[in-house]
């Protein structure tokens, strides 16, 4: 997910989409742990995307401060 399109949601949007994907990365984890996940590169790319839908809810939490 790109940041311009993360920035086109709601905040709403951005923490229903943040719960999925920590749903999601639980899932690929335990695949990863009994040895099912054939993607690796799929959790970096999910680290990558959490990191980004927090880094911008926290911009917008820090404009609503100022």
């Amino acid at each position: 997910m790109k940041a311009s399109e993360i920035r086109a949601l709601s905040t709403d949007e951005i923490r229903a989409r943040l719960e999925q994907i920590y749903q999601e990365y639980y899932e690929l984890r335990v695949s990863r742990q009994i040895g099912q996940l054939k993607n690796t590169a799929r959790l970096s790319q999910i680290r990558k995307d959490i990191a980004r839908l927090k880094t911008i809810l926290r911009e917008r939490e820090l404009q609503g401060e100022a």
